[in-house]
């Protein structure tokens, strides 16, 4: 116990740290992204994937604190993972190249002894659409992070239940870097997580969310795994009806999220991302509750209701064309670099 709190505080802090000599280093080389009219430092992800790697990897080469194979390979796995964001953030990396190292590297995190291959490939298929879902969370300050961090404490709560000790460290020390780097990531953001810090977060939990169901039934662990992850979903459903409805490419940037069309509502930047973490957090509350056995499978159906909903009522906000109050319409993730 003391050692996860101690844990906690020092990737809390070291993460925070990180995350402002960061912010200088960013600004110096150009690595930016414009956010309605202002420049935001891009090198947040490194600053949780240090903060954990190191926190987590000193509790297990201590011996105070093991991770375990599998928790161990996960990070590393993670940490590939966020080194090809990093990569993206600093220049164009297509899609399906990010995609393919997602999947080699869940592909090697999937337990399939205990899921069989087919169960095994769909969970990697899986893996893939929710951390590229966490990563474009990342459209607006401190959406990504907050939703993140819920999610991480409740599945560090599924891991414990489960007696899996150093996944559950993982995801604790995870948590507590996500909420050292909103220290500065909170808008307006002075440094954002970037598809660095998106893909390093998102595939840690989708796979750590994976690890943690394996061999259970199928209907409480489709339940949960879904509730868990169930706004990175929303936006991404939203995004795609939307823009295919709108007849724009799929894949490409538009202020058409989540927190956008909440913000053309009149909601504030910091209300749209309280607004958005507090969805998040009940439905990894939802998550962990079917996972403690506490409520039934069917719970997951509320969470369902509720992204649906959530999706067509945000359907009929104006996304293409239009300007949130009092700004000019700006591209929503213009990178600015200097090379």
């Amino acid at each position: 116990m003391l050692y996860g709190i101690a844990a906690a505080i020092a990737a809390l802090l070291l993460a925070a740290l990180l995350a402002a000599l960061l912010r200088t280093l960013a600004l110096r080389l150009g690595a930016v992204e414009r956010r309605r009219g202002r420049l935001v430092a891009l090198l947040g992800g490194p600053a949780v994937i240090v903060a954990t790697a190191f926190v987590a990897g000193a509790g297990d080469w201590t011996d105070v604190a093991p991770l375990g194979p599998a928790a161990g390979r996960l990070l590393v796995a993670g940490m590939v993972v966020g080194a090809l964001g990093l990569v993206a953030d600093l220049r164009p990396v297509p899609l399906p190249v990010r995609a393919a190292v997602v999947t080699t590297a869940a592909a090697l995190t999937v337990p399939f002894d205990e899921l069989g291959p087919v169960v095994g490939v769909l969970a990697v298929g899986w893996v893939v659409l929710v951390t590229l879902a966490f990563t474009s969370l990342d459209h607006a300050d401190g959406v990504m992070g907050t939703v993140a961090v819920v999610t991480a404490f409740a599945l560090s709560g599924c891991a414990a239940a489960e007696v899996m000790d150093g996944l559950a460290t993982l995801l604790s020390v995870l948590a507590a870097a996500l909420t050292g780097f909103l220290m500065h990531g909170w808008p307006p953001a002075r440094i954002v997580p970037g598809r660095c810090g998106g893909l390093f977060a998102g595939f840690v939990l989708a796979s750590a969310a994976v690890l943690v169901h394996a061999g259970r039934g199928a209907g409480p662990s489709v339940g949960a795994v879904f509730a868990l992850t169930a706004v990175a979903t929303a936006d991404a459903v939203l995004v795609l009806v939307s823009r295919r409805r709108a007849g724009r490419p799929l894949l490409s940037g538009a202020p058409d999220h989540l927190v956008h069309r909440l913000r053309h509502l009149g909601v504030t930047a910091q209300g749209a991302a309280v607004l958005v973490g507090i969805t998040g957090f009940a439905g990894a509350l939802v998550g962990m509750l079917i996972d403690l056995g506490w409520v039934g499978a069917t719970a997951a159906l509320w969470v369902a209701g509720g992204a649906a909903g959530m999706v067509l009522v945000l359907l009929r906000v104006p996304a293409y064309g239009a300007s949130l109050p009092g700004k000019p319409q700006v591209g929503a993730h213009l990178r600015v670099r200097n090379r």
